[in-house]
Formats: C-alpha cells, sequence, structure tokens
C-alpha cells in the first residue's frame, strides 16, 4: 500500500502546516532541515539546478531525517519546474507524493495536471512496472491505490490566473492553490513590493476565495507578522522562511560583527 500523505490528510482536515521553502540542492541540507520539526518542506526544482537524478536523493534524505521527539515526520513537497505531464510522471515514479505545480492558469490547465497524476482510465499517468514509488515494484497496490495519497497543489501567481481563481480552485483533484506572492506581484505592477498595501489586500482576498472553494490555500512569507496574518485569514499551508536566506543571513551577521572594519586593534590582536 503506498504510504499514508499526512500533509494532505491534515489540509483536508483544516489543520495548519507549517513549512520551510528548500532551494539548496543537497540531499545533506535536506536532512538536515527536514530534521527540524517543519511539518513540510518544499524541494524546489523550478529555481534550482535540482533535476530527477538529485531529487530521489533528497526525498532519501528527507525520509531518513530524524525528527525532534513528539513531532511528526517532515513531509516533502516537490515542485516540478512546469505543470508538465512528463515530468509529473517523472516525480511521481521516485516517490513524490505532493506535488506544486507553478504557473496554472486556468481550469484546463489544473485538469490537466490532475489528469497528469492519476493512472487511466481517470488520467494519463504512464504505467511504470518497477518504480521507487511502488517499492521497485513490491506494492501490488501501488496502481490502484496511488492517487489517493497524491496531494496536488497549483500555483496562481498572475493576473490572469487571479482572475480564473474560482474555476482552479474548483477543479476536482486540486487539493490546494497556492499564492505566489512575488509573480504575482510583478504581474500585477508591483514587482519587488509583494508586501505593498494593495497586494497584501489582494493576498488575503485571494486566500478567502480558495478557502470558500473548500480547498486549501497556501502561501510562502518571511514576516513573522505576515505569517500569522494569513494563517489568521485561513491559509493552510505557509512555508515561513527559505534555507538559502537563513544561511545567507547569519553567514552576513557574522561576517558584519567580526569584520576588520569593527573590530579595534586590541580585540584584532586578543583573537590570536
Amino acid at each position: 500500500m503506498p504510504t499514508p500523505n499526512i500533509f494532505k490528510r491534515a489540509l483536508k482536515a483544516g489543520q495548519p502546516q507549517i513549512g520551510l521553502w528548500s532551494t539548496l540542492p543537497s540531499p545533506y541540507v535536506s536532512e538536515l532541515i527536514a530534521g527540524s520539526g517543519f511539518d513540510w518542506l518544499l524541494l524546489d526544482t523550478e529555481h534550482t539546478p535540482t533535476d530527477v537524478p538529485q531529487m530521489v536523493q533528497q526525498l532519501q534524505a528527507v525520509a531518513a531525517a530524524q525528527v525532534r521527539p513528539g513531532c511528526a515526520p517532515t513531509q516533502a513537497v516537490v515542485r516540478p519546474a512546469w505543470n508538465d505531464k512528463v515530468l509529473i510522471k517523472r516525480y511521481l515514479d521516485i516517490g513524490a507524493q505532493t506535488l506544486l505545480l507553478p504557473f496554472v492558469q486556468n481550469a484546463e490547465e489544473a485538469k490537466a495536471a490532475v489528469e497528469a497524476v492519476r493512472y487511466a482510465p481517470e488520467g494519463v499517468r504512464g504505467m511504470g512496472g518497477s518504480t521507487r514509488a511502488s517499492n521497485y515494484g513490491r506494492d501490488n497496490a501501488y496502481v490502484t491505490k496511488a492517487a489517493d495519497e497524491i496531494c496536488l497543489l497549483v500555483q496562481v501567481e498572475t493576473r490572469d490566473a487571479l482572475v480564473n481563481l474560482e474555476e482552479i480552485a474548483s477543479v476536482e483533484g486540486v487539493d490546494g492553490v497556492f499564492i505566489g506572492p512575488a509573480d504575482l506581484s510583478a504581474s500585477l505592477g508591483y514587482a519587488g513590493h509583494s508586501m505593498h498595501p494593495d497586494m497584501i489586500a489582494i493576498i488575503d482576498d485571494a486566500v478567502q476565495r480558495v478557502r470558500d472553494c473548500g480547498k486549501a490555500p497556501g502561501i510562502l512569507l518571511n514576516s513573522p507578522e505576515r505569517v500569522q496574518s494569513c494563517l489568521h485569514q485561513g491559509a493552510l499551508f505557509v512555508a515561513v522562511g527559505m534555507d538559502m536566506l537563513l544561511l545567507r543571513a547569519g553567514a552576513d551577521a557574522l561576517a558584519a560583527r567580526f569584520k576588520p572594519s569593527q573590530i579595534t586593534p586590541a580585540a584584532s590582536a586578543s583573537m590570536y
């Protein structure tokens, strides 16, 4: 039997899921941050050099991570580079159970995504006899039960997609809609200003519209105050940070603390 998708069940039950966005393409990093206790971890391939073979290793690393006592295992969410049935098939075959598909513009593209994650006759996913997802062919129930455990999330990140939001969210088989703040802001004329008051109002409205369709809204945010606001608005899967930014911020802060221009001669001498 396919492994139960805890993330999908939590969203369906209306339980907020707090996640971390990962753009560092390394299984070593994936294992490290998967042990932090987040509900979910976004493994990105859209804006990273990650490809399918490397994603296998990242999924293995997340599965192997030891979480804190009392925490459920972190669930991996894979973002393919495009809403493409070939890419979708490959990531499902290596064991991804939750996918976040970028740049879904209308109901037709959302329906195509649903078909891509389902075997015939409900969909067009190609049959693979000995995939990692089916425990290399040992799981005879995988083909008939896989769709029950696959969680499909689609991204709304343009003006056109925002207009079509209800039609996208209402597609049967779509479990959640991610509001992409950066691309949506650019599409609406606020490039680089996703925290503009106008964008905050638009995003809050979009979150409510997704909830009104009975689906789970999601978003990526770096502001703790804004995270709390979106959770209050009803967002259910929220990424509250990014691994690369955490590393950059920590490295920059440490360098700034000890760089020579800020160290007195006496302090410098005492370091040796």
